[in-house]
């Protein structure tokens, strides 16, 4: 298909082109920028959404030469792109490669940098528009962010200038509102992108197309019909070399106050008048703020750690015995709860949520479980363990929807079995679906925000996390699950006291 000059520049299904600018990450050597933002700006590159003068500036610590620097950002576009290897792409990339090196306390390192983005303003034409990807530990982000104001960084006449602040954003409510507002006093809002790389996933962004495009589904998508809502974040691997990071953050606040509080929004939100940042966070705030925690938590939230076990068909070790993780250590690998929402379409509706590490397999998946039929005309041997229907939304790895319901089998009588209708994205669709953080940076290139929580959204989450923390950290001991299970027996017995069970991935 040819250009139409006649269709608007605005539409949003052609792919927008960043102006001119650069993006300086700050630990440029670190996983996250070796393994996903280092392709994921070859891939914008290779699609034709930056601009010829695109830079991209590292600060790190341990000096090299430009040349050993250009070949470490060669060898993660090689091992990480999803786009086919081009030269002339690669050159052009590499023509806007510079690195700084140095301390975040020093000043000097600051001073060098503000020298280099003037250097690529003059020779690559980025106009001082740059934005700043906070790809460090979170215990560093107050230093950068205060550093960046110190040095003018922060603010340009004329030009635009924002901040992308990776998760975990805080550790609870009070150091989430203390970061919120020493960010506040630096960068004006519209400036701050939290990113959570799950809302960039494709899966994720259906969720709304799938809700508010059909017409068969949205009647059913309340507490007439719905039974309870199951979502899940399970992963088979261990905490691997992450042991600084993890102990003392745990599966809890690394990815239910995150990506699984996200989804459970975006499955109960209302329907926004546009899909703009606004009206989406509109509502997905109006879902936060009336999530409740379960009055029980002893009844409704499990935690746990893995113990040694089998994975994948190899043995593996147990938490407390990997690496650099202290004996007494009682951060939760496991974690499951229940949420209630205090709203007239959800009102009696329990959503549980669970995520955990060394589980049966790698998955990630939103279960809408229906209520029974009221009434079922069928002979007691008809209907053997009939379940419930259940709409199951795959984010991970196996992108699709599921639809499981009864079918009679064939045959004169009049037997009835569950069956599945599975929808794959692979199967459907010829377009490959762009890597989250490629859609993530270019949107904060472009300076469109739909996709990022806002402050309101992170705080609103602690809120609701930081009772089930508090009183696990007063409880005594914590649970324990082998390794390759589907977690603790007391997340089973959490869901058998409501009549339910954990779906099997």
């Amino acid at each position: 298909m040819g250009n139409n000059p006649l269709r608007d520049p605005r539409d949003r299904r052609l792919p927008q082109i960043a102006g001119p600018c650069s993006i300086v990450i700050f630990g440029i050597t670190g996983d996250l920028a070796r393994r996903k933002l280092i392709p994921a700006i070859y891939d914008l590159a290779n699609r034709g959404l930056l601009p010829p003068g695109f830079a991209l500036v590292g600060f790190a610590r341990q000096d090299t030469r430009h040349e050993d620097f250009v070949e470490y950002a060669r060898e993660a576009v090689k091992a990480g792109a999803r786009t086919p290897w081009h030269e002339t792409t690669w050159k052009q990339m590499a023509a806007g490669l510079r690195c700084v090196y140095g301390s975040f306390d020093e000043d000097e390192s600051w001073e060098k940098l503000v020298s280099k983005l003037q250097e690529i303003d003059d020779e690559r034409g980025t106009g001082g528009n740059h934005a700043f990807y906070l790809s460090i530990p979170p215990a560093l982000f107050p230093l950068v962010v205060s550093k960046l104001k110190k040095h003018g960084l922060a603010q340009s006449s004329g030009a635009w200038r924002r901040v992308v602040i990776e998760k975990p954003f805080g550790h609870d409510l009070a150091s989430a509102q203390e970061l919120n507002a020493l960010v506040a006093e630096v960068f004006p809002r519209e400036s701050v992108f939290r990113i959570d790389h799950y809302l960039g996933k494709e899966t994720v962004q259906n969720i709304l197309a799938f809700r508010f495009a059909n017409g068969m589904f949205e009647p059913l998508w309340n507490s007439n019909y719905v039974d309870h809502v199951q979502i899940t974040m399970a992963e088979d691997i261990g905490i691997g070399s992450r042991a600084a990071y993890y102990d003392g953050i745990g599966a809890a606040r690394d990815v239910i106050q995150n990506h699984l509080l996200q989804l459970m929004a975006r499955i109960a939100m209302e329907e926004p008048v546009s899909f703009n940042a606004n009206s989406l966070q509109i509502e997905k705030q109006k879902i936060l703020a009336n999530a409740r925690p379960p009055a029980r938590m002893d009844l409704h939230t499990a935690h746990a750690q893995y113990e040694e076990g089998w994975a994948g068909g190899v043995e593996v070790l147990g938490y407390k015995q990997e690496l650099d993780i202290p004996a007494h250590s009682t951060t939760e690998t496991f974690a499951a709860m229940r949420i209630d929402i205090a709203t007239r379409r959800w009102a009696g509706v329990p959503f549980y949520l669970r995520t955990g590490k060394r589980l049966g397999r790698r998955v990630t998946e939103v279960a809408v479980v229906f209520q029974r039929a009221p009434h079922q005309p069928f002979g007691r041997n008809d209907t053997e363990e009939l379940g419930q229907n259940a709409l199951v939304m795959r984010i991970q790895p196996d992108e699709g929807v599921t639809l499981r319901f009864g079918a009679k089998v064939p045959g004169t009588a009049m037997e009835i079995r569950d069956v599945s209708m599975d929808f794959a994205y692979g199967g459907a669709f010829v377009e490959s679906s762009p890597e989250a953080y490629e859609r993530l940076i270019l949107d904060v290139l472009l300076g469109d925000p739909p996709l990022f929580p806002q402050v309101e959204e992170v705080e609103l989450a602690w809120k609701i996390l930081d009772p089930v923390i508090d009183h696990w950290a007063r409880s005594k001991g914590i649970d324990t699950y082998a390794s390759g299970t589907w977690g603790p027996e007391s997340a089973d017995k959490m869901m058998a006291r409501d009549g339910r069970t954990w779906r099997r991935p």
